[in-house]
């Protein structure tokens, strides 16, 4: 994997990608929780698009799994 700076890449999720890693849930539901602080955090790019790095999207996923300690 590329490297920068000495950290290793990590990979960006479109807003499309997280929703259906999310099983589908629509965009609205996704703008929604951004709205209340509950969605994963973005990336907004320069263009306006929204990104979701792979490893944030896995740790926010980790912290909502049942039975997770606090």
């Amino acid at each position: 994997m590329a490297r920068d700076n000495g950290r290793r890449a990590t990979e960006l999720l479109t807003v499309r990608q997280v929703l259906d890693e999310l099983g589908g849930i629509s965009r609205r539901t996704f703008y929604r929780w951004r709205e209340l602080r509950l969605a994963p955090a973005c990336i907004r790019l320069p263009n306006g698009e929204l990104r979701v790095r792979r490893d944030v999207l896995n740790d926010w996923l980790e912290e909502r799994a049942e039975g997770a300690a606090p």
